[in-house]
């Protein structure tokens, strides 16, 4: 019984294994090829795993698949000046250690583009790789739990590549990790949980990506000397749901970013870490949020100007019962401000301030901040309006609050 139930095994899987071996080997078609060799191949499906040691074009037109059988990555790319373009990179293996991938890049000035990159851990891994090009590529991971996916693209002490115009589905994070002068733009990210990763990463610029749907939207941890502009972060909830994250960050230029009906705005810890550094928050909406900017604690050097804070349940919090005004706040809309503008020079006529009341009870008190919201909260917090026990602590002070949510005529 026992080997007639192996034989039907064996019978089920038989087609796998033979179709497994039927694809060509497309490691001889590299081995065959010459230094600056420009590769078309016939269509069809390709046997991996394939390591590039030569400067080589490989075009796949759309109409070429490697499939690396479930062992190790798709491509080993070591090697300068390499192009790979029109080609889908799928079935890597599942080592985190090996950093199994799509393509593992080694080299310097190489380009990878328009490449379809499924059933993969990670996604594109570059290591000490320097002036690479990573485009129009889509990328996305195993069907596994988010925290057990690779990363979608991952930097790691690689400097002045451009990560730009790609696809990412359903992959964990894309990080950059010791990095720094890479630039990261117009990428559309979702479906993981770090729309993007900084850690120890300077002089990188993040430009017009959309990120929706992801856990996080950017988080910057230990990274200074980024510009982040004109990026779309929507939909980052949960318990560590947030648009923009900065822990112990300095220098930092976060500029006309939209940011979205996330748990949290922005979330400010220990930043900028530097006693002598600002970072500037400036022209970005922050809107439909359940906290627009939330600090750790009380915290200065910072400087917030032109902002657009709209629809949030709370506009901003600091934990701890302390107070964000040591920082720059100036010429922002508030959409709950409650003054008037007489002489019509667009800015009302008296700062906008805000405190807080009731709500000090679901800040100060993690496990409150479930009724947070709350028709009892809502009450308390009236009440405490209407007639206050005692002072209220105020968290900031806008001398130059906009009456309008458009632009301010000197942004």
């Amino acid at each position: 019984m026992r080997t007639l139930r192996f034989a039907i095994v064996l019978l089920m899987l038989l087609p796998t294994l033979l179709w497994a071996e039927e694809y060509p080997s497309f490691q001889e078609l590299v081995d065959a090829a010459k230094e600056n060799d420009i590769i078309v191949p016939p269509p069809g499906t390709y046997a991996g795993p394939v390591s590039i040691e030569k400067s080589l074009v490989i075009d796949g037109q759309g109409k070429v698949v490697i499939d690396a059988g479930g062992k190790g990555s798709v491509i080993y790319l070591d090697a300068d000046g390499v192009t790979l373009k029109g080609l889908r990179l799928t079935n890597s293996g599942s080592s985190h250690n090996d950093i199994d991938s799509g393509v593992q890049v080694r080299g310097s000035f190489n380009v990878i583009k328009d490449n379809v990159i499924d059933n993969t851990l990670f996604g594109i891994d570059l290591g000490q790789a320097e002036n690479n090009i990573i485009r129009r590529n889509r990328i996305s991971s195993k069907p596994v739990d988010i925290g057990v996916r690779g990363d979608s693209v991952r930097l790691w002490y690689s400097f002045n590549n451009k990560i730009i115009d790609n696809v990412i589905r359903d992959s964990r994070d894309m990080v950059v990790w010791y990095s720094k002068d890479n630039l990261i733009a117009r990428n559309d990210s979702r479906g993981g949980r770090y729309s993007l990763h900084f850690m120890y990463s300077q002089h990188n610029e993040v430009l017009e990506n959309h990120y929706e749907d992801n856990q996080v939207g950017i988080f910057l941890m230990y990274s200074d000397s980024v510009e982040v502009r004109d990026n779309y972060i929507a939909h980052a909830i949960g318990a560590t749901g947030m648009g923009i994250g900065f822990k112990e960050t300095s220098d930092v230029d976060v500029h006309n970013n939209q940011i979205l009906y996330c748990a949290i705005g922005i979330y400010l810890d220990v930043s900028p870490y530097d006693p002598d550094a600002t970072n500037r928050l400036t022209g970005n909406v922050i809107a439909f949020s359940g906290i627009g900017i939330q600090f750790l604690n009380d915290w200065q050097g910072n400087i917030l100007e032109n902002n657009r804070f709209k629809g949030n349940i709370t506009q901003v919090m600091v934990a701890g019962g302390k107070t964000a005004n040591r920082n720059t706040w100036s010429s922002n809309y508030w959409d709950d401000y409650e003054g008037f503008d007489q002489d019509l020079d667009g800015i009302g006529d008296r700062p906008y301030e805000l405190y807080s009341y009731a709500d000090r009870i679901w800040m100060d008190v993690p496990y409150a901040q479930f009724f947070k919201g709350s028709p009892v909260l809502e009450v308390l917090d009236f009440l405490e309006r209407l007639a206050p026990f005692t002072d209220p602590d105020m968290i900031l002070r806008d001398e130059k609050p906009l009456m309008s949510a458009e632009a301010a005529p000197n942004e």
